[in-house]
């Protein structure tokens, strides 16, 4: 089976929202979905079949930046891709790398993540950014070098090497090399990168055709333009007109958004994009972004955040976030989770305690487990509120709930 996509509810709350189908060579993916993220094509600490029992994935996500630098994309194409080598039989993204351009590069010096609030906008220095020789990237028109994290040897991204190595990757599902700038970079900056990245999109088009199938699977991959622009509507908007004009079989919304405005930014950019190719929303995992996006347009999501956040033994619940190593939890004697049919139902507060606290290295897997559970329900959740045309009262009551402390 050959990618298509295929909007089979509308809803009637939110002009924007709707409910589909992503069909793959490897499957389905009903949206909206969350994406479970694999990075080095592995998702820490647990198994596929923990990931497909007991999460309840229907995707997943790897990144191209790491399985370049270990394995190398070499081993993973002799394997078939890296579904094949992990063991994961479903549909499958890589993201470009871009993000690690972001992280390396430019958002040195700043501090900080791809949301920032206002006042950190506001409290943004004037200094020079940060020289060239105290990076670990350097970006120019033609691509990005940068310095292995591992050995400090240099290699180089173009938009065309980042294709050749995702086809040995062999996702379903891949993404054009972009630059995801720091959410605190001036409008100056942002338009030079947004410039950069429609040329890369071009050049990542180009010789995605030129490659053909993937060469590790044999199988006809999808290829989704990526929009940026930071928190500037006109950039934002500029960068929808721009990518929706080209090609491609879906859409990323990336790089950084000022956390007050994230919604705002995703309904900007899914007033343009064609409305029949999926969009998905890169590398954000926050509850409340993910249901306000999904009221403005986005299909499917990624983010590391629940496996991150778990092995520091932090936990979702219905009432908020709780951190299990806190005392109180000592002796809980309450499931982790509320809901029966959850794996994590079985064990009590106390026993997650006890295996952070003794260093135990179950604590992680049932920790990531639960957060990727919870989030992955989350969005399955609303898909359902969705076809029930009860989407605002479930995000309503899902954010009094979460957010009431």
């Amino acid at each position: 089976m050959s990618f298509s996509f295929e909007i089979t509810k509308k809803s009637s709350e939110a002009p924007l929202a709707r409910v589909g189908i992503i069909h793959t060579p490897h499957g389905d993916i009903h949206t909206p979905a969350f994406i479970t993220v694999g990075t080095k094509a592995t998702v820490k600490s647990l198994t596929v079949e923990d990931v497909s029992n007991y999460v309840g994935a229907q995707a997943v996500l790897a990144n191209t930046y790491h399985l370049y630098l270990k394995p190398g994309d070499d081993l993973v194409l002799k394997h078939g891709g890296f579904a094949k080598m992990m063991g994961w039989s479903g549909p499958t993204f890589t993201d470009s790398g871009g993000f690690q351009v972001f992280s390396l590069g430019q958002a040195i010096g700043h501090g900080v993540s791809k949301i920032a609030t206002s006042e950190e906008i506001s409290k943004r220095e004037t200094k020079e950014e940060t020289s060239n020789h105290e990076k670990l990237a350097v970006i120019d028109d033609d691509g990005v070098t940068f310095k292995s994290i591992h050995d400090g040897s240099v290699h180089r991204f173009t938009p065309e090497r980042s294709m050749q190595i995702q086809h040995n990757l062999g996702a379903d599902i891949f993404f054009a090399f972009d630059e995801c700038t720091s959410p605190l970079a001036p409008i100056e900056y942002q338009k030079e990168a947004i410039a950069r990245t429609h040329a890369w999109a071009k050049r990542s088009l180009d010789e995605h055709k030129k490659l053909g199938v993937s060469v590790a699977t044999g199988k006809q991959q999808a290829l989704f333009g990526v929009v940026q622009g930071g928190a500037y509507e006109g950039l934002r908007k500029e960068s929808a007109t721009v990518l929706g004009g080209m090609d491609f079989d879906g859409y990323g919304i990336g790089g950084s958004f000022t956390k007050e405005d994230m919604a705002t930014a995703v309904k900007w950019v899914n007033e343009i994009l064609p409305e029949n190719k999926p969009r998905h929303l890169l590398g954000i995992g926050e509850p409340m972004d993910m249901l306000l996006a999904i009221e403005n347009g986005v299909d499917t999501f990624d983010c590391v955040s629940p496996t991150r956040i778990a092995r520091n033994g932090a936990l979702y619940t219905y009432d908020g976030r709780i951190n299990i190593n806190n005392n109180q939890y000592k002796n809980d004697m309450s499931p982790i989770s509320d809901d029966e049919s959850w794996y994590t139902h079985k064990y009590t507060k106390a026993y997650l305690s006890h295996l952070f606290h003794s260093d135990e290295m179950l604590a992680a897997t049932l920790a990531s487990i639960h957060n990727l559970k919870f989030i992955t329900q989350l969005v399955d959740d609303a898909r359902q509120a969705l076809v029930d045309d009860k989407f605002m009262e479930f995000k309503n009551s899902f954010i009094k709930r979460y957010y009431k402390k």
